[in-house]
């Protein structure tokens, strides 16, 4: 697959593209590399790529009507053509037109683009519904089958490998990123990353007879507003945070 082709389905599809990178060069190592991530061994698009799927994004997005936009997504609108956008433990303010990104907190603070690239494909769902409640596995999206195995190395592997035999450490650091508790498993949370897209992490601690074990489930709507690479990113980003936060 060509470089240009490569940028084109990252646009949607960023995990299929990592996956087509990945059987680029069978020594793990390509033209198209960012490295792999230390976490999970899954190779990264290149910042280049990134950087032409927000193009694409903006471009698209900037063609639809912005109000109704907003007014889908269930971002809170601003004075002055802006919206408030919370993610985990940050919020950005997004201007619009141009969806530039801050964050409100700290004006001079990095924005990751991954990030930016997964909240701008949210906002270019052309959905309505709103959350049923209605839980599903990873698989159930439509078309995620596929991806099943990329989904478990960048989520279910890390949380499990770093919360499974702390739970404690879950049920104290899930606060700081407005997770709410789930009665379910030995650990769980609700977590509101998009306003239309809910996850629930549940983890079950390992002992000396039985592993750990781990769960990502989404609402059976999540498939109307992220692709089922998306999703994968957006599960894999609330663990990273999560770990990012018991090392602080």
């Amino acid at each position: 697959m060509r470089h240009s082709a490569l940028t084109e389905n990252l646009t949607r599809d960023p995990l299929k593209t990592v996956l087509n990178i990945m059987s680029l060069a069978p020594s793990g190592r390509g033209s198209f590399y960012s490295g792999a991530d230390s976490i999970t061994g899954l190779v990264m698009p290149r910042i280049d790529d990134y950087k032409q799927a927000r193009r694409i994004a903006v471009a698209t997005l900037a063609a639809k009507d912005i109000d109704a936009t907003v007014n889908r997504s269930g971002f809170e609108g601003e004075p002055g053509k802006r919206i408030r956008v919370p993610f985990l433990n940050r919020v950005y303010r997004v201007d619009l037109p141009e969806f530039n990104f801050t964050d409100i907190a700290d004006a001079a603070a990095d924005v990751p683009i991954q990030e930016q690239v997964l909240i701008l494909h949210y906002l270019m769902s052309e959905s309505n519904r709103k959350p049923s409640g209605n839980w599903i596995a990873y698989r159930e999206i439509p078309g995620a089958g596929f991806y099943y195995s990329a989904f478990v190395k960048r989520a279910i592997d890390p949380l499990k490998n770093i919360f499974g035999h702390n739970t404690a450490a879950v049920k104290k650091l899930a606060r700081f990123l407005n997770g709410t508790p789930a009665d379910t498993g030995d650990a769980g949370f609700d977590f509101t990353v998009f306003p239309k897209v809910p996850l629930r992490l549940i983890l079950w601690q390992g002992d000396d007879e039985f592993p750990p074990d781990a769960s990502i489930l989404f609402d059976e709507t999540a498939g109307d507003y992220l692709s089922p690479e998306d999703a994968a990113w957006l599960a894999g980003m609330v663990v990273y945070r999560l770990a990012a936060l018991s090392k602080a």
